[in-house]
C-alpha cells in the first residue's frame, strides 16, 4: 500500500496529485467528433461533466444561467453576496480595487466585513428564482453549518439539485455545543438529489455514498483561493484522493444492488490537462472555480476566493489574482487561444479522448496512467 516510513513512530502513505500522473495512449485513435462528453446525474442530464463551483468569484446568477445554457451546471452560492444584498455590484466593485496584494490581513478584514451582513431568505428565494425562469437547471449551495436554517426556503424556492459544500463534510458530525446535522436522515426527508462534500478518502466517502447522496466532492475545493494546507496542515493529493474514492464508489454499487454515486473533483483543477486527468482517475464530472473565475462574465472580475477566505474567526484563503482570458462560452468551449490549457477546456478533454481511442466518459475511465513524480511535487 506504498507504506513509508516517516519515523520511528509514525508511518505514511505514499500519495500522487494529478500532476504526478499522465494518460497513456492506446492503439486506436478516434476522431474527436466522435467523443461524446455527455453526462447524466439522477434526472438531469448535461453536455459537459461540468459543474460551477458555488462561489462568488465564479458563480452568480447570470454566470450559472450562461452554464447551463452552454451544458454544463452552475451552482449558485446561496450564502454568498447574493444573498446578502439587494445589490452586490458595489461590493464585488470594491473588492476587485482592494490593495493588490494576495496576502493581506487589511484586505481579509475589510472581505470579512462585507460576508458579515446575514443572509436573507427571501434572496435566495429571489436569486433562484431567476435562475428557474431562464428554463436551466436550478442548484444552490449550502454549508453543513447553515444547512439546518436555510435548506426549506431552498427547498420551496424549486431548486432541482442541492449541494452541501464544506472543507471537510462527514456523515457524521460530533458536537457537544450545537444540534448536528444528521446527513442521512436530511438526504431521504428531501426529493432532490443531493451532492455533498469534500471527502478526501475511501471511507469517509463511503459513509457519504450510504447517507443517499447523488454525488460526492473530492477534494476540499477552492483551488489557488484555499490556504487550507498552510493553516491546518490538511491536503489531499488529487490523483490518488480520486481513485480511492472511485474505488468506494465501486465498493458501493456492489453493498446497494447496483445504486450507482457520482463522483466529482472539486478543487486544484486549472487547466485542461488536470481535467483530463481528474476523468481518467475515475471522477464522473468536475466542479471548476479557478478556470471559470478567468471567464470574462465572472463576477470576481479576474480574482478568485472562496468562503474559507472571509471566515469570521480563522480565514485561512485569500483573494488570488487570476486574470480574465475570454468569454465562458471560449473559456469551455473555444475556440482557443491560448496554449496552456486555459481556454476551450472540453476541446482539450475531447482531444485527449480521441487521442486514447474513447468515445464517451464513462469508458474514459479506463484510460491507461504511469506516475512520474513532478518536478513542482
Amino acid at each position: 500500500m506504498n507504506e513509508i516510513q516517516i519515523g520511528l513512530a509514525k508511518t505514511g502513505r505514499r500519495a500522487w496529485a494529478l500532476d504526478d500522473v499522465n494518460i497513456t495512449p492506446s492503439r486506436r485513435t478516434r476522431s474527436p467528433q466522435d467523443v461524446s462528453l455527455d453526462w447524466q446525474i439522477d434526472a438531469y442530464t448535461f453536455t459537459m461533466p461540468v459543474i460551477g463551483a458555488p462561489m462568488d468569484s465564479v458563480m452568480s446568477p447570470a454566470t450559472a444561467i450562461a452554464l447551463g445554457r452552454l451544458g454544463g451546471l452552475g451552482v449558485l452560492n446561496l450564502e454568498g453576496l447574493w444573498t446578502r444584498y439587494e445589490n452586490p455590484e458595489p461590493v464585488f466593485e470594491e473588492i476587485a480595487h482592494l490593495e493588490s496584494q494576495e496576502i493581506s490581513p487589511t484586505n481579509t478584514r475589510r472581505m470579512q466585513e462585507f460576508y458579515a451582513e446575514p443572509i436573507k431568505a427571501e434572496l435566495i428565494t429571489q436569486r433562484l428564482a431567476e435562475i428557474r425562469e431562464a428554463g436551466v437547471v436550478v442548484s444552490g449551495s449550502l454549508t453543513p453549518q447553515n444547512t439546518q436554517e436555510f435548506y426549506q426556503t431552498v427547498i420551496d424556492a424549486g431548486v432541482d439539485m442541492f449541494v452541501i459544500r464544506g472543507t471537510t463534510v462527514s456523515a457524521e458530525h460530533v458536537s457537544e455545543t450545537e444540534d448536528p446535522l444528521n446527513l442521512k436522515e436530511f438526504i431521504y426527508e428531501l426529493d432532490v438529489p443531493v451532492i455533498v462534500g469534500g471527502a478526501a478518502g475511501y471511507t469517509p466517502a463511503l459513509h457519504l455514498m450510504r447517507t443517499g447522496a447523488a454525488g460526492v466532492l473530492v477534494g476540499f475545493g477552492g483551488g489557488s483561493a484555499t490556504t487550507t494546507h498552510r493553516a491546518l496542515g490538511i491536503r489531499v493529493p488529487m490523483a490518488t484522493a480520486i481513485s480511492d474514492i472511485a474505488a468506494a464508489r465501486r465498493d458501493y454499487l456492489d453493498e446497494s444492488g447496483g445504486r450507482y454515486v457520482h463522483v466529482i473533483a472539486d478543487g486544484g483543477l486549472g487547466s485542461s490537462g488536470d481535467i483530463v486527468k481528474a476523468l481518467a482517475m475515475g471522477a464522473d464530472a468536475v466542479m471548476l472555480g479557478a478556470t471559470l473565475a478567468r471567464a470574462e462574465e465572472a463576477p470576481g472580475s479576474g480574482w478568485h476566493w472562496g468562503l474559507e477566505a472571509v471566515h469570521p474567526n480563522f480565514p485561512r484563503g485569500h483573494r488570488t489574482k487570476v486574470g480574465t482570458v475570454a468569454s465562458l462560452e471560449e473559456v469551455l468551449l473555444g475556440p482557443g487561444h491560448h496554449t496552456d490549457g486555459s481556454s476551450n477546456l472540453m476541446g482539450g478533454l475531447r482531444h485527449a479522448m480521441a487521442s486514447c481511442g474513447y468515445v464517451d466518459l464513462k469508458s474514459f475511465q479506463r484510460v491507461d496512467a504511469t506516475v512520474s513524480p513532478s518536478a513542482r511535487g
